[in-house]
């Protein structure tokens, strides 16, 4: 049966609805461009319940989580975030993912919508003589993103302090959380917009009131929800992965340009093969230097030979030109070289750009 996604029935009706990994979601809620630039500008909220929501628990929790990613879990504090990557046996990328440390022996992991149930498998098959559970508690768990530059001021009428970034907090509520296990949410100053946020981890319980309540601070500055385009345009602007399309088990993180995660100097899975592979190409941002909105599948040229493939493309509303992200011959990876991508059968030139195309 397909979820639906938090709203006010009044708000819903006027949304674009699609289902999305078993879930109806809007693609918009008024506009793409608006909504995209209330988060650049103000501050908006999405609805993230559909992702998944893994806890850890045990003693060996540190030592297992180290072992399955290629970060570094023993130098994470509680009350600390990490961005990584499950990886396979051959060093390429299943799913990327945000671990939560809670205590040394509680850590919450949460997985793409798409994958978690991949993830989920792929963890239990490894957890081997690791004293520790594995447990799914996605159907319990809403999460709620509330994102833009003007997120402290909401939080600061609401009594709750800004983290720091890729850290989390506390704050009280009246439903006992299945993550804390006690009648307390967590607020996490994580996102995929690439702007100044919060994440609200909470009981399902808790969502709809707190939804209102954002609803009501948003509004009183000229915004509102968000839906999953400008979600799209706006983690593109910022160079962010996605899942099944910028990646899918077809690439490594050094190749996806995340090689930062790779802060593990132990043994992991996927090691030995991804220390065997070879880096020819590398993932970056392109800019396009005349009108065009490239899609996932152009191609790349670069003196008339192709020399790469783009795997998300979109019209960027901060700098008012198309812009895509993909990957290419590290050869022609340099930053402002310009190359040329296919659309529609023509070749439009572009600049290579940091995946992040928008400071």
């Amino acid at each position: 049966m397909m979820r639906t996604s938090l709203f006010d029935e009044h708000i819903k009706a006027k949304a674009k609805m699609v289902d999305f990994h078993g879930w109806e979601m809007p693609i918009e809620y008024t506009s793409i461009m608006k909504e995209h630039m209330n988060v650049r500008t103000k501050a908006g909220i999405f609805d993230v319940s559909h992702m998944g929501d893994v806890m850890v628990e045990g003693p060996d929790s540190g030592d297992y989580l180290e072992y399955m990613l290629p970060t570094s879990i023993k130098t994470m504090k509680p009350g600390s975030a990490v961005y990584s990557a499950f990886l396979d046996d051959d060093g390429c990328m299943i799913d990327d993912t945000i671990v939560y440390m809670l205590s040394r022996e509680r850590f919450l992991i949460v997985p793409n919508a798409a994958t978690k149930d991949i993830i989920l498998k792929w963890m239990v098959d490894h957890k081997g003589r690791f004293k520790c559970t594995v447990k799914d508690i996605s159907d319990q768990i809403s999460c709620i993103a509330l994102q833009g530059p003007q997120t402290p001021l909401i939080l600061n009428k609401m009594k709750i302090a800004m983290p720091e970034n890729f850290t989390f907090s506390y704050y009280k509520i009246g439903t006992v959380s299945s993550i804390t296990g006690d009648k307390n949410g967590i607020v996490s100053a994580t996102g995929y917009t690439g702007e100044k946020g919060v994440e609200f981890i909470i009981p399902n319980a808790e969502a709809v009131s707190l939804w209102r309540v954002l609803i009501n601070e948003l509004a009183n500055m000229g915004s509102g929800p968000c839906g999953l385009g400008c979600r799209d345009t706006l983690r593109m602007e910022k160079g962010f992965l996605l899942s099944g399309q910028d990646f899918d088990r077809d690439h490594d993180p050094y190749e996806a340009s995340i090689s930062f995660i790779m802060t593990n100097k132990g043994e992991f899975v996927g090691k030995s093969s991804l220390e065997k592979r070879n880096n020819g190409i590398i993932f970056r941002g392109f800019i396009l230097e005349e009108r065009g909105i490239p899609r996932s599948g152009s191609k790349i040229f670069a003196g008339g030979q192709e020399v790469g493939t783009v795997t998300s493309g979109t019209f960027s509303p901060v700098l008012g030109k198309g812009i895509a992200l993909g990957y290419i011959s590290k050869e022609h990876s340099s930053k402002g070289e310009i190359v040329d991508l296919e659309i529609r059968g023509n070749r439009i030139k572009a600049r290579v750009s940091r995946p992040k195309m928008v400071p």
